[in-house]
C-alpha cells in the first residue's frame, strides 16, 4: 500500500501527459464563450457579431475535431449541435458576407460600368441584409434560444474526457488534417466544380484553425497552413461563388443585374482559379513535384 505521505511520482507524470488536452479544453470553452458573448449584440452591430460567432464556432468545431472518439461518445453529439446552429447562423452571416464581397469587389474594381452594376447590387444587398436582420430577431428575440443550446454545449464540452486525449493523437490528427487538405487540393484543380474548390478552401481554414488551437495549447505543429498567397485567392474565388449564389431564382438583384453580376462573376472567378493553378503547377514544377491523381473522397468536411 502506497504511504500517503509519500508523493505518488505518477502524478506529476500523469498531470504534464494531461495538461495538452487540458489546455485545448480551454481554448474551445472559451471559443463557445465568445459566441455566446457575440450573439448578444444588438442592432446594428448584430450582422458582425453573427460573423464573429460562426468563426468562434467553426474554431470549436476544429478543435473538438482534433479530438476525436478519444473524447467519448458526447463529442459527435455536441459537433453535430453546433454545426446544426452554425447552419442556422448561415442566412443571416451570407446576407451580411454578401454586402461585405461587393464592398470588396468594388474597392479592387476601376471599369466604370461595373462599379455601376456593384454598386446598385450592393444598395440591394444592404436593404435584403435588414430584412434577414428583422426576421431573425422576430423569430428568435435576442438570438436569445440560440445562446442558451450553446451555455448547454458548453456544460457538454467542459464534461468530456479530455485527460484521456494523448499528444501523439492530436499529432495524427493535424497530420490527418494536413492530407485531406492536400487530397482536396488536388482535386479541385483537376476536377475544377465548385464543390471540390469550396471543399479545398473549407479544408484549408480547418487545418489552420486546428493548427492555431494547438499552439493556444503548447503542442508543437508539424503541418503547414495553405501558404498565404494559395490562401488569398481561393478567399476570392470564394467571394465570387458568394455572389454567384445570390444570382439564383431566388435572386435579390433585378434580372438585368442578375445576368449581368452572373457573367462579371464566372468570369473572375475562372481567372482566379487560373491564377491558382498556374501559381502552383509552377511551385510544383520547381520544387521538382509529381501531380498524384486524387484519392476517393473520404465524405469528411
Amino acid at each position: 500500500m502506497l504511504d500517503p505521505a509519500v508523493p505518488d511520482p505518477a502524478i506529476p507524470a500523469a498531470a504534464a501527459q494531461a495538461a495538452p488536452a487540458l489546455a485545448l479544453r480551454g481554448y474551445l470553452l472559451a471559443e463557445l464563450d465568445a459566441a455566446i458573448a457575440q450573439l448578444a449584440r444588438r442592432g446594428g452591430a448584430l450582422h458582425e457579431g453573427v460573423h464573429l460567432a460562426r468563426k468562434s464556432l467553426r474554431r470549436a468545431r476544429a478543435t473538438l475535431a482534433l479530438g476525436g472518439v478519444a473524447l467519448g461518445p458526447g463529442a459527435p453529439l455536441i459537433d453535430r449541435e453546433l454545426r446544426r446552429l452554425n447552419t442556422g447562423l448561415s442566412a443571416l452571416r451570407d446576407a451580411h458576407a454578401l454586402v461585405e464581397t461587393l464592398d470588396r469587389l468594388i474597392a479592387r474594381d476601376a471599369d466604370a460600368d461595373t462599379l455601376g452594376l456593384l454598386r446598385r447590387a450592393r444598395r440591394v444587398a444592404a436593404g435584403a441584409r435588414a430584412e434577414h436582420a428583422r426576421q431573425a430577431r422576430l423569430a428568435d428575440p435576442g438570438l436569445q434560444g440560440r445562446r442558451s443550446m450553446l451555455a448547454v454545449l458548453r456544460a457538454g464540452v467542459a464534461a468530456l474526457d479530455w485527460p484521456a486525449l494523448q499528444v501523439a493523437a492530436l499529432e495524427q490528427a493535424i497530420a490527418d488534417s494536413r492530407e485531406r487538405l492536400d487530397r482536396a487540393g488536388r482535386r479541385a484543380r483537376a476536377d475544377g466544380n465548385d464543390e471540390a474548390w469550396h471543399r479545398w478552401r473549407r479544408r484549408a481554414r480547418r487545418l489552420s484553425q486546428q493548427r492555431r488551437a494547438l499552439k493556444a495549447a503548447g503542442v508543437e505543429v508539424h503541418a503547414p497552413d495553405l501558404d498565404k498567397h494559395t490562401a488569398e485567392r481561393l478567399g476570392l474565388a470564394q467571394d465570387l461563388a458568394l455572389l454567384l449564389d445570390h444570382c439564383g431564382r431566388r435572386s435579390p438583384f433585378a434580372a438585368a443585374d442578375r445576368a449581368a453580376l452572373r457573367r462579371y462573376g464566372r468570369a473572375q472567378q475562372a481567372r482566379a482559379r487560373k491564377r491558382i493553378v498556374a501559381a502552383l503547377a509552377e511551385a510544383d514544377t520547381r520544387n521538382g513535384v509529381r501531380e498524384e491523381a486524387p484519392a476517393p473522397s473520404d465524405g469528411r468536411t
